[in-house]
């Protein structure tokens, strides 16, 4: 203890005179927070038993609007100082002074707003209430799950490879076509590890006979079953009788994994006896709906990227990683112990993982990409996977509540609260796009509070919770874009949601097509309609509270423009999800992932070029030179491409020739060459790593602007089609992508 005392004596010596008193009560405080031993323990509770009726005396001391105003500013001015300084611990500052801002708001809605004078009044507030109350929790369990992301890195195998465990390589699969299941199959077979110690299996439960056929080319293993019973989670389930490797690896059929993936991952389960699942990102190649159509891709990060990134790395910290279907490897024993893959709900993953961790096994995140699949292709098919995990998340509420039974430890029932708790937004976000509308149409006072004083409370709570959020999650969620998703998909999770907790023995497990294309540009108007309806209802609230302030005597002019403020927000986020219903226009089976990688052409008179390739499919590559190469369109070449020594070499015609770029159509490829050609690319063990490199980092007001611009071009879209006439011809075109139904969910693989 005295030894601790003099090292934290020199420190604060050290540090007077080099750095402000701010910066030496940070580093006075790490150091603290580093103390190990019942005196660390002391000190900690000390602190915070000292913190807590300080931070509460701060939450609920009444204010007059002039206080409150500058209690805001300060505040915030803090946070803004703040969020330029590095370290995690600055974080942790952030944290607290966004939980004191938004707690201070739900304490003054509580005591100060909720004395309602007409049943409209009451009927409208406690709706807003009860949207921001859940907001709240979602807010304050987000924090406490992200607060500390673990960054768990890859640990060395043994290096007597005698000592490497058995793996066996699962691909589940059922409608997809043979197409989309080649390169995963392939993939499998590249992995580095000893060839006696890994099984691949192709899961059927589509009992194909071309899939059969397939895998005894390939010299994999084709496992089928008699019926379908409990969809992948029983094709899972029902392979595990045939099969008797130490560990099994689950991928979806369209998710192709790395050579490395084995051994970047299964040295944690040397280090720690009591793992029994590791899972690694699901990283896409393909853009999801939301990207395809508002052409954000790789630009702006996907609606998984924060869950992936951030969420399942917090997650592990606690114990507390969820199985996500693929991309992991479970232990065999355990996973056989706990009954196999759950079937009692259609989120069959999260259950699995809920049931491991209630038998005081331990679980474990790798935020490295390992494998790379197909997004969704359809705002319907993705709308319908979204509605697959809503249904099943509140199905494991129902059944096999987290907060309840045995085995779990506090935090870990809060995380999985949280994943819950999630898909539950469908009606606080129907809540919050349309709250206005009771004070611009209904002249009904939702909070009864003026609207400056309104201002005075919520401005610090949602600008904490913006700017700590985007500190936090901006390399994984850019600022605002969490309304545009939760605009889109609110309507369609609000029922089975809601089902799912009354009856979680109601519905079922579809699937959702993949290889679908679009020849054209379409707009979506069976998706489209509920955005389409709640944005009439705010244009007809913006134009009541104009009629309002031109027409109506004595109104309160104050809370007319908060009023249209806020509807004015929601319609931007409405008309970006208009533009996410105008489907892009999608004609190719093969997506084409850009990578650049060098390759080598060589003509048939002996000459060769070395260039670049600026994207590749398992049909063909697009092709940089470094000056114009002497082909002709349609010439037959060779291309050779390279990992590390080796050469692989695949014949192809020259299918377009513009100068320097070059596109290649490969000819058809034996077994062998599809392997190669796999390995050379979509296996390489850097493929996705660097994937969001360039990426720019969330700045709020820019991102504020992007959405702006979106929700614009949604209106555009709307006059486009309304003034080419096709309102009188909806029925016509409201065709889904590729025959998939909008309610279709996810595929039977994933």
């Amino acid at each position: 203890m005295n030894v601790r005392r003099v090292r934290l004596a020199r420190l604060q010596m050290r540090l007077m005179s080099r750095v402000g008193p701010f910066r030496l009560a940070v580093k006075a405080v790490r150091e603290l927070a580093g103390w190990r031993g019942w005196e660390g323990s002391v000190v900690r509770w000390a602190v915070l038993g000292l913190a807590l009726p300080l931070i509460w005396l701060i939450i609920s001391t009444p204010l007059t609007e002039t206080q409150q105003l500058l209690f805001g500013a300060v505040s915030f001015g803090g946070a803004m100082f703040l969020r330029k300084l590095p370290g995690r611990f600055v974080t942790q500052m952030l944290i607290v002074l966004s939980l004191v801002a938004s707690t201070r708001y739900m304490y003054w809605r509580v005591t100060e707003t909720m004395n309602f004078e007409t049943w409209a009044n009451a009927f409208f507030g406690s709706g807003l209430f009860l949207a921001e109350l859940y907001a709240w929790i979602v807010l304050v369990l987000g924090f406490v799950q992200t607060a500390w992301p673990l960054e768990r890195k890859p640990v060395p195998l043994p290096e007597d490879v005698r000592e490497w465990p058995t793996v066996d390589i699962m691909i589940p699969t059922y409608n997809e076509p043979l197409s989309v299941v080649r390169n995963t199959v392939f993939a499998a077979l590249a992995i580095d590890w000893p060839r006696d110690k890994i099984n691949v299996y192709i899961l059927d439960d589509g009992r194909r006979e071309e899939f059969r056929l397939f895998a005894e080319e390939a010299g994999v293993t084709h496992i089928t079953r008699t019926d379908n019973k409990h969809a992948k989670a029983g094709n899972i389930n029902a392979a595990l009788k045939h099969t008797a490797g130490d560990y099994v690896a689950i991928f979806d059929c369209d998710h192709i994994p790395t050579r490395t993936f084995l051994q970047v991952v299964m040295g944690w389960f040397g280090r720690d006896p009591k793992l029994a699942m590791l899972q690694t990102p699901h990283h896409f190649f393909s853009p999801d709906p939301f990207e395809k159509n508002l052409k954000t891709f790789r630009s702006v990060p996907n609606e998984g990227e924060l869950f992936y990134g951030l969420v399942q790395d917090g997650n592990d910290l606690w114990n507390a990683t969820f199985f996500c279907g693929s991309c992991a490897v479970i232990k065999r024993s355990v996973l056989e112990e706990v009954g196999g893959i759950a079937v009692e709900t259609v989120t069959e993953d999260a259950h699995t993982a809920l049931k491991i961790h209630r038998r005081g096994y331990t679980t474990a995140y790798l935020a490295i990409p390992q494998a790379a699949g197909f997004a969704t292709e359809s705002l319907g098919g993705h709308v319908g996977q979204r509605i697959r995990w809503a249904r099943g998340m509140a199905q494991i509420f129902r059944v096999d509540n987290p907060l309840f039974g045995r085995g779990l430890k506090l935090v870990q029932r809060l995380c999985y609260l949280n994943a819950m708790l999630h898909f539950f937004y469908g009606l606080p976000r129907l809540v919050f796009l349309t709250a206005p509308l009771a004070y611009l149409v209904f002249g009904s006072q939702v909070i009864q509070a003026s609207a400056v004083t309104i201002a005075m409370y919520a401005l610090p709570h949602l600008l904490h919770a913006n700017l700590t959020n985007s500190r936090m999650q901006g390399e994984f969620r850019h600022s605002f874009w969490a309304e545009v998703y939760e605009s889109v998909l609110a309507w369609y999770i609000l029922r089975p949601t809601l089902v799912a907790v009354i009856n979680p023995k109601l519905g079922k497990f579809n699937v959702t097509d993949k290889g679908g294309m679009n020849a054209s540009e379409y707009f979506d108007w069976d998706m489209a309609t509920p955005y389409l309806i709640l944005m009439g209802l705010g244009v007809l609230g913006f134009f009541a509270g104009i009629f309002r302030v031109l027409y109506v005597p004595d109104t309160d002019l104050d809370t007319i423009t908060l009023n249209l403020i806020w509807t004015f927000y929601n319609l931007m986020m409405l008309g970006a999800s208009i533009a996410v219903a105008n489907e892009a226009r999608q004609v190719r089976t093969s997506q084409r992932v850009a990578m650049k990688l060098t390759g080598t052409v060589r003509t048939q008179g002996g000459r060769s070029y070395v260039c670049t390739t600026t994207d590749y499919s398992d049909g063909g590559v697009g092709l940089m030179f470094p000056e114009v190469p002497d082909l002709t369109e349609g010439q037959t070449v060779r291309f050779a491409l390279f990992r590390g020594e080796e050469e692989y070499e695949f014949d192809a015609d020259i299918a377009l020739f513009r100068g320097r770029m070059v596109g290649l159509k490969f000819h058809p490829m034996t077994t062998q060459q599809s392997v190669d050609f796999v390995q050379a690319t979509f296996a390489r063990a850097d493929s996705w790593v660097v994937w969001g490199d360039k990426r720019k980092l969330d700045k709020p007001l820019t991102s504020l602007k992007e959405i702006a611009g979106l929700g614009f071009s949604g209106f555009r879209i709307l006059a486009r089609l309304v003034g080419r006439g096709v309102l009188a011809k909806l029925p016509a075109l409201s065709v889904p992508l590729a025959k998939a139904p909008a309610v279709a969910v996810d595929k039977a693989s994933q």
